[in-house]
């Protein structure tokens, strides 16, 4: 975090784009980051799905015993908002190996994911109702 962090979800429309980096260049940082350690061996895609998991089960623990209101209260404070962006920060890591050892895109492929969700569900089909696209 930079010195202008507040800690309020507001901080990242405040960064720069020096600031933000692009998926490619967290993705370059990453690969250099385990290649410096010779950590790619232990890199299969498989390992790396089930890693990506393992984090995202860390993040639904976040949740574990506490009612919606309660969590989305947690959630605007501190030290529960430092793990909820950690979590976060995992997965997305992970989810960036996983992309780069399997030759995926990822802006490419979540474009195209959002077209073929907006052809499943039409608006005036779906808005408004949690009904999954079979059954619209």
């Amino acid at each position: 975090m930079t010195s202008k962090d507040t800690g309020s979800p507001q901080r990242l429309h405040d960064m720069t784009d020096v600031d933000r980096p692009s998926l490619a260049e967290l993705t370059e940082r990453l690969i250099a980051f385990r290649d410096a350690r010779d950590w790619r061996q232990f890199h299969a895609l498989k390992d790396l799905i089930l890693s990506l998991n393992l984090e995202a089960g860390e993040l639904l623990e976040l949740t574990q015993w506490k009612s919606e209101d309660r969590f989305e209260r947690e959630a605007r404070e501190d030290i529960t908002r430092q793990r909820l962006e950690e979590e976060c920060a995992d997965i997305l890591l992970y989810l960036l190996l996983i992309a780069e050892r399997a030759d995926i895109d990822l802006q490419v492929a979540a474009a195209k994911k959002i077209a073929l969700n907006d052809k499943k569900y039409p608006v005036e089909a779906s808005r408004g109702k949690a009904t999954k696209y079979t059954e619209l």
